[in-house]
């Protein structure tokens, strides 16, 4: 356990996650001094999408579309960490004594079972209910969404203020590699991201789409990062947030832990 008895859960799928949004996230977290545990299906050590630590099979495009030299570096410290290679199962993390609940996201096909749920959705429901901070990014924020409290029968967004994956990027990358990637960019052909977790708010003016570029963030410039507050969540769009997102995080709990 950490400092305060409680930790900050991280779950994760068993393969297919984004390891920039994972990996920085975890690495500010772990150096101010909060204790991350991860969580898996069965328990079994996580593997991040290697499209995204490789570049394998993006071409030209592999300069600009794999998590940078900031996300691997992290996400090499994070894959041999004792967090990540002794994760709980979901299960086992419904019984942790939480600070926090931190969702990565990810856009393989391998995510679905992480997405889909119910242990995790039902965590979300729970951390909600007892004003436990909710920090979700890029397709964690659908998971999020997912998650129905069963007294309302609404999603724990409903009424909250939020962003996510803007469907202007998500379509923007599936177009530029569909020709030989075929859906690889859409977890789910049918709908966006956005469009799935603008149909769980309360209203349209509740979704805040961000600003237009794909500068990512640094360690050491936070600037071109987004993310969105209301309450006990916080949420964020795609890799390129990581660095302010993981920084929102440790500034809520400093500021709830004073």
């Amino acid at each position: 356990m950490g400092e305060f008895g409680k930790s900050i859960l991280m779950p994760l799928p068993a393969h297919g996650f984004d390891p920039t949004e994972a990996a920085v996230t975890w690495k500010i977290l772990t150096e101010r001094g909060y204790d991350v545990v991860v969580a898996t299906p069965d328990g079994g050590v996580p593997q991040a999408d290697p499209i995204m630590v490789t570049g394998r099979g993006l071409a030209l495009l592999k300069r600009v579309l794999r998590a940078d030299a900031n996300g691997r570096a992290a996400y090499a410290q994070f894959s041999a960490s004792p967090a990540c290679q002794s994760p709980l199962s979901y299960k086992e993390a419904a019984d942790v004594p939480l600070l926090g609940l931190v969702l990565p996201g990810g856009h393989a096909k391998e995510m679905r079972p992480y997405l889909e749920s119910e242990v995790l959705q039902g965590l979300v429901v729970k951390a909600c209910r007892e004003g436990i901070l909710v920090a979700a990014i890029c397709h964690g924020v659908l998971l999020a969404a997912r998650s129905i409290d069963p007294e309302t029968g609404r999603s724990v967004l409903h009424g909250k203020k939020v962003t996510t994956l803007p469907a202007h990027m998500e379509l923007l990358a599936h177009r530029l590699t569909k020709l030989w990637m075929g859906d690889y960019y859409r977890t789910y052909p049918e709908t966006t991201t956005e469009e799935e977790v603008r149909s769980f708010l309360m209203g349209a003016a509740d979704f805040d789409v961000g600003p237009k570029g794909t500068t990512r963030d640094t360690p050491s410039d936070s600037s071109p990062g987004f993310v969105v507050q209301d309450g006990n969540l916080i949420t964020a769009r795609w890799p390129g947030d990581a660095h302010r997102f993981g920084a929102a995080i440790c500034d809520s709990l400093a500021a709830t832990l004073r």
